[in-house]
């Protein structure tokens, strides 16, 4: 399974090498993972609990509008309600984050810290917490995509069980 960003450049089966059918996908603004988004765990309950699958890619994407967004204090309207949450993000990692005085290196890297956050969060779900409860085969990684080269970032997060929280 992957959760990824809505962007139209980012298609989860050729970043990973995969067919037309071989990954379930589910995507939104941002590859926000909320607990309150019924689409989302939906989504995730079926790829878990149905399909079994073993991996879930969380895949970010440089150069991400929602992230960028979320930057500014602009009121861009209905999806502020939505880029709140990113900004929680920024609040989080604002010290690291603040410290990079180069504004495309500032936002690379919150575009990765984004990645992450929402990977230990859809590990934090009741959804995970039971497969793994139940010994289930389950592994959660962080990814970014860059759309300039084609080349997929692994960010060295790897979740597989409630120890790696």
């Amino acid at each position: 399974m992957c959760t990824g960003c809505a962007d139209s450049r980012v298609l989860a089966n050729e970043i990973i090498g995969a067919a037309l059918g071989e990954v379930f996908v589910h995507r939104n603004i941002a590859n926000m993972v909320l607990h309150t988004d019924m689409s989302m765990l939906s989504v995730l309950d079926y790829a878990v609990n149905v399909l079994k699958v073993k991996h879930i890619i969380v895949c970010g994407h440089y150069g991400c509008g929602g992230v960028k967004a979320a930057m500014s204090n602009d009121h861009l309207g209905l999806i502020d309600n939505w880029i709140r949450h990113i900004k929680d993000v920024y609040r989080f990692h604002n010290e690291e984050l603040d410290s990079i005085e180069d504004e495309g290196g500032r936002f690379d890297r919150f575009v990765e810290v984004n990645v992450i956050e929402q990977a230990l969060d859809l590990a934090k779900t009741s959804i995970v917490q039971t497969a793994w409860s139940k010994n289930q085969s389950l592994q959660i990684h962080g990814w970014v995509y860059d759309i300039k080269d084609g080349l997929v970032q692994d960010l060295n997060v790897t979740i597989k069980d409630n120890n790696h929280l």
